[in-house]
């Protein structure tokens, strides 16, 4: 295993039970999903304040800085504590982040739900971004990798209220992340292949999301040339997709899916 920072373990558990009352009046204890402010500090600098489930809130914290391209290297970090009795997650580094107050005075608010502010250029190093080109996915792993999601335990489920993440090797599910907004999950499993080490070179990102700029960029930044989702997609995503060389699957349910971009990766099943 590669460098890890010192990390707190302060995930909050995932769902409450309240009561509800159903259309004939019975009192229905209900689960519903967890919400919680959680702001970001580094080197004490307050950052910003994201909503999130709370579930995997270190690997949050460490993605969000990974994909607004605030820190370089897991090796930067030295520690990410959460307190949940002040709602705060302070992450230690080891020089300081140099010119952070720069970095961090231009925003573009996207369209993002829970979170979805990316600070300085959107479009900041996309030319910089190369995917590989000799990976490919086949359709029956993709149909395969759709009835591994439908199959796989979810707050969704219980709850509903949250998007969910999957990164897949494949069909299999390497990491599967559910919170209140689906930037705050991309920015977990971001965090979670810093911890373990995983490259993104060969993997498939499946979201339930939108495909939005913000989550095309996010994607291609982790290194991943497959993005799949439930969901459609915005114009400026499509454009910064083909952009990238992304093959990037929208409406993909069951055995259903709409291929946008990146064919000369996708392998149809005779």
């Amino acid at each position: 295993m590669g460098y890890k920072p010192q990390l707190s373990n302060a995930a909050r558990p995932a769902t409450y039970t309240v009561d509800a009352r159903d259309e004939n009046g019975a009192l229905v204890p209900t689960p519903i999903a967890g919400e919680h402010p959680l702001t970001l500090y580094v080197d004490k600098k307050e950052i910003l304040t994201m909503m999130t489930l709370g579930a995997a809130p270190e690997a949050l914290a460490l993605g969000f800085l990974r994909n607004q391209r605030l820190v370089d290297s897991i090796e930067e970090i030295v520690a990410v504590n959460v307190d949940w009795e002040v709602n705060a997650v302070a992450i230690t580094t080891k020089n300081g982040l140099a010119d952070l107050d720069a970095r961090t005075e231009k925003r573009t608010a996207t369209t993002g739900c829970g979170q979805g502010t990316v600070f300085g250029d959107l479009m900041e190093d996309i030319d910089n971004i190369h995917l590989r080109h000799d990976v490919k996915l086949e359709e029956a792993t993709l149909f395969a990798l759709l009835n591994a999601v439908r199959l796989h335990e979810s707050i969704y489920k219980q709850a509903g209220a949250v998007h969910g993440c999957a990164l897949a090797r494949g069909s299999e599910i390497l990491t599967f992340v559910e919170d209140v907004g689906r930037h705050n999950a991309v920015d977990a499993i971001a965090g979670w292949m810093w911890l373990e080490g995983v490259d993104g070179g060969d993997k498939i990102f499946y979201t339930t999301g939108r495909l939005t700029s913000e989550m095309v960029i996010k994607a291609a930044q982790m290194g991943i040339p497959f993005l799949v989702s439930r969901s459609g997609l915005t114009k400026m995503g499509h454009e910064i997709a083909e952009k990238v060389g992304i093959t990037m699957i929208g409406r993909a349910v069951n055995r259903h899916y709409l291929l946008f971009t990146g064919a000369q990766r996708f392998v149809k099943s005779p």
